[in-house]
C-alpha cells in the first residue's frame, strides 16, 4: 500500500494492491450495494472475486492499483484502478493510439485504467461515501490518477464507461472526452411479452415467434434460474459455454474468466445472477447458457455459449428469454453488452451513448488526439440518430 499526500484540506490518497485492503462493508457503503441504482460490478464481492480467483493480476495484464481517498482514517471515496501493460479486455479500443504513440517515439505502456475489468457496463468510476461531496472527490482522484501515473512513468490514464455527469467532472479536470455506442433494450411500460412483440410489424412478429417455436420443437427448454438454481454444477456448465464462445473467436479470443470465478459467483453472488440455461428436454442436460447479472431496474448481458448447434438458440438465450424475464420482474433496461450488431437492433435494442475520458501525458499526442476524437464523436452521433 502506498500513500500520496494531498495538499487540499486533510485528504490522503492511498493506492491499494487489492480490494480486500478495505473491509467489504466499508467498500460496499461507497458502492451503494444496498441501493438499486448502484452497479453490481462495483460491489466488493465482484471485484474481490476477480482478484481472489486470479482473473486479474500479473497473468492477465490487469495489476490492481485501486485509488482511495481518506480523511484521517475515514474512507471518503475509491476508484477501481489497474496498471495495464496491454489494451485487452477494455472494450474502449485504443490499439490505434498505441500504434500512433510508437510512430511518435512515445512509450504507450504501461498505462492506468479506471474500470471494471472485462465489463463494458456504465457505472460510477469514483464511488463515494454517503454525505460526501461527489464532485470534489472525483476531482481529487482525477488529479491523483495523473500523479500516480507519473510516478511509474505511465503514458496515460483512461476512465472507461463513467456516467454522463461524472464524465463531465473528469473533462473539467483536463481529461479528453470520448463517446461510444451500445444497444440497450428498454421495457417502456410493457407488462407482457406479447406487448413487447406488438412493437413490431406482423412480418417481424411472425419471424420472432417462429424462432422461439423452432427452439421448442428442437426439444430444448430455456429458463432463467432463480437464485437457488445457481449451483456449482451449473457454474461449471456455464464456464464451458463461455469457453466455447471464446474458442470460436480463434486468435482474437481470450479466456479472461476461469472456472474458479464462476464457482465464486454461485458461492458469493448468486442473488445478483440471472443466468439463462438451455437444456435438452429429454435428458435435462444443459447444452447452452447466457450470463446475465441483474440489480434493481437494470440487467446486464455479458457472455453466452453452447455446445450444441441449434438454429435460433442464440436469439432465444441472449434476447427473448432475457426480455421475457425482465418484463416479468419490472426491469426497465436490459444492456445487451458491447456488440452493436443488427441482430440486437432488429429485436428492439436501441442505440445508447457510452462515454470514456482520457488523459495523455505527452503534449504532442494529446494535441493530435483532439481532432481525431471530434471526428469519432460526429460518427457516433450519426449512428445514434439513424432511423
Amino acid at each position: 500500500m502506498s500513500r500520496t499526500p494531498n495538499e487540499q484540506r486533510e485528504y490522503t490518497v492511498r493506492v491499494l494492491e487489492r480490494v480486500r485492503d478495505v473491509p467489504r462493508e466499508a467498500w460496499d457503503a461507497l458502492a451503494r450495494a444496498g441501493d438499486d441504482d448502484g452497479s453490481p460490478f462495483l460491489e466488493h464481492t465482484w471485484l474481490d472475486g476477480l482478484e481472489q480467483t486470479g482473473c486479474v493480476g500479473p497473468d492477465s495484464g490487469w495489476m490492481p492499483a485501486h485509488l482511495s481517498l481518506w480523511r484521517g482514517e475515514k474512507l471518503v471515496a475509491a476508484a477501481p484502478s489497474y496498471v495495464k501493460g496491454n489494451s485487452e479486455g477494455e472494450f474502449v479500443f485504443d490499439w490505434g493510439w498505441a500504434e500512433a504513440a510508437e510512430r511518435m517515439g512515445i512509450r504507450y505502456y504501461p498505462k492506468v485504467v479506471l474500470a471494471v475489468p472485462f465489463t463494458p457496463a456504465t457505472g460510477e468510476r469514483v464511488i463515494v461515501a454517503p454525505g460526501e461531496d461527489r464532485t470534489e472527490a472525483t476531482r481529487l482522484l482525477a488529479a491523483a490518477a495523473r500523479e500516480w501515473c507519473a510516478r511509474f512513468e505511465g503514458s496515460s490514464v483512461h476512465v472507461l464507461f463513467p456516467p454522463e455527469g461524472e464524465a463531465r467532472v473528469w473533462e473539467e479536470s483536463g481529461y479528453l472526452p470520448r463517446e461510444g455506442m451500445q444497444l440497450h433494450w428498454r421495457r417502456d411500460g410493457a407488462t407482457t411479452f406479447d406487448e413487447y412483440l406488438a412493437r413490431f410489424d406482423s412480418k417481424h412478429r411472425n419471424q420472432m415467434k417462429r424462432e422461439l417455436r423452432r427452439v421448442r420443437e428442437a426439444g430444448i427448454t430455456v429458463e432463467t434460474l432463480a437464485p437457488e438454481g445457481h449451483t456449482r454444477e451449473i457454474a461449471r456448465a456455464m464456464h464451458r459455454f463461455y469457453s466455447s464462445t471464446v474458442d470460436k473467436h480463434g486468435p482474437w479470443g481470450r479466456h479472461y474468466l476461469n472456472e474458479q470465478f464462476f464457482d465464486w459467483l454461485v458461492d458469493h453472488f448468486k442473488d445478483r445472477l440471472a443466468w439463462v440455461v438451455a437444456r435438452d428436454a429429454a435428458s435435462g442436460k444443459p447444452i447452452g447458457g447466457a450470463f446475465n447479472v441483474a440489480k434493481g431496474k437494470r440487467m446486464y448481458g455479458r457472455y453466452w455459449g453452447t455446445v450444441s448447434d441449434v438454429p435460433n438458440l442464440h436469439f432465444v438465450l441472449c434476447y427473448y428469454e432475457g426480455i421475457r424475464w425482465a418484463i416479468e420482474r419490472g426491469i426497465d433496461v436490459f444492456e445487451g453488452g458491447a456488440g452493436r450488431d443488427e441482430h440486437k437492433r432488429s429485436r428492439g435494442f436501441l442505440p445508447t451513448m457510452t462515454r470514456s475520458v482520457h488523459w495523455v501525458a505527452d503534449g504532442r499526442m494529446r494535441r493530435a488526439l483532439g481532432p481525431w476524437l471530434e471526428h469519432e464523436r460526429r460518427r457516433i452521433r450519426s449512428f445514434l440518430t439513424e432511423p
